[in-house]
């Protein structure tokens, strides 16, 4: 009996796994680096309010929102109620966040792409 080639390789992979000389792969099916779970791919709201030093709320403050990867700035000026909101913000990016009026700025924020929490709320005190 005349064996092909996958046929020996089968065969002799089959001794190995079965002697305990490999090991098997894991639950995923491949070796390899162990990938981390995809768990903030999608999009969050990046929402909260700009207050003064007396934590009053302060309204026309642009508030800036800064792609750390793509270095793109998008603004947002707060409402009658100083609150100012970002949809569709990417995840799987970190981004800086920021409030400034008249000479005023806030410190800013850093919004971690490891932070999984899908609404991120904050508070920007202007000084």
């Amino acid at each position: 009996m005349r064996l092909n080639r996958t046929s020996w390789t089968a065969g002799v992979v089959f001794a190995l796994l079965a002697a305990g000389l490999v090991p098997l792969p894991p639950r995923g099916g491949h070796f390899g680096p162990v990938m981390a779970q995809a768990q903030n791919l999608g999009q969050r709201v990046v929402m909260g309010a700009v207050v003064d030093s007396s934590s009053t709320p302060v309204v026309g403050v642009t508030v800036f929102l800064k792609d750390l990867k793509s270095k793109t700035i998008r603004s947002y000026t707060t409402t009658d109620k100083g609150r100012f909101r970002f949809a569709q913000v990417n995840m799987a990016e970190d981004h800086e966040l920021w409030a400034e009026k008249d000479g005023k700025k806030s410190a800013v924020k850093t919004i971690s792409s490891w932070d999984t929490r899908k609404e991120f709320e904050v508070e920007l005190k202007l000084k």
